[in-house]
């Protein structure tokens, strides 16, 4: 799995799907959410510029440019809030991963 953020092509390994063979739909679902609150600004419930960049360390994502992490929150806000609630964020992780993709796409 790629993806370029602003001319930088950077690389993730998808364990989406190794993770929900493991855990079923259930605790993958679970272990989502569990990210969403580990990202989130507790106050707001929403995972904002803010509480991204300050918890941005705990991904490895710690050198990444603010405009990177606007771009990283764009991509998912589908309500143009500027911040990604629940399950905008549950979305955007089930587009980012080719693997969930396409066996949602085979019917698998």
């Amino acid at each position: 799995m790629q993806a370029n953020i602003i001319g930088q092509e950077v690389d993730f390994e998808d364990y989406f799907p190794s993770m929900i063979t493991r855990l079923g739909s259930e605790g993958f679902i679970w272990e989502l959410c569990n990210g969403f609150r580990l990202l989130m600004d507790v106050e707001k419930g929403l995972i904002t510029f803010e509480s991204l960049k300050r918890n941005s360390v705990l991904l490895g994502l710690h050198d990444l440019r603010d405009d990177e992490l606007v771009c990283m929150l764009m991509e998912g806000d589908m309500d143009g809030d500027g911040a990604l609630n629940q399950m905008e964020f549950c979305i955007l992780m089930f587009r980012l991963s080719p693997g969930l993709m396409d066996g949602a796409q085979s019917g698998g």
